[in-house]
């Protein structure tokens, strides 16, 4: 197996929410997916939020897998297959992004903030929002503060080394 395809297998956050917020899908292969998963399908223009339903610690239908996905190559595995960052620092700074995202989370839930989306990039985009408004209306508290720090820090930690970001 080679490096590129380890830091999929031991990463997913691109299937889990964290980095992506849905899938497109080509028209031609709408049919297709709806046989293994549920889409929204608007006119022909299917598409599915994530997280994906059918990873699971890895992709359950990678053979099958939509185009968007089989094609999507986050900036970490190019500086992998580009020899510009060395395999075990690649897994290390997947380790650091779902500590920070776990990190998030936990806030997260202390906060008595009531977010909508299902996915965490979109809860990201929908939390920041909320906190910047708070900060503009100066009610915002301290540890929504360091809520909102965490957020851009790991905005930039993924836009640095994944090519992906939030806002």
């Amino acid at each position: 197996m080679n490096d590129s395809l380890n830091i999929c297998l031991s990463c997913g956050i691109c299937c889990d929410g964290t980095l992506i917020g849905f899938v497109q899908l080509d028209p031609e292969e709408v049919p297709r997916v709806k046989e293994f998963m549920d889409i929204e399908d608007e006119k022909g223009n299917g598409f599915f939020l994530q997280p994906c339903k059918k990873f699971c610690d890895a992709c359950t239908v990678y053979s099958k897998r939509p185009r968007q996905c089989a094609s999507f190559e986050c900036g970490l595995l190019k500086s992998v297959d580009q020899k510009e960052l060395e395999f075990d620092s690649a897994v290390e700074m997947v380790k650091v992004v779902k500590q920070k995202k776990v990190a998030i989370e936990e806030k997260l839930a202390l906060s008595n903030i009531e977010l909508q989306s299902q996915s965490f990039y979109f809860k990201m985009v929908e939390l920041n929002r909320v906190l910047r408004k708070k900060t503009d209306e100066v009610t915002i508290t301290q540890s929504q503060q360091e809520l909102l720090l965490d957020i851009e820090e790991l905005d930039n930690l993924v836009m640095k080394n994944f090519d992906v970001s939030f806002f």
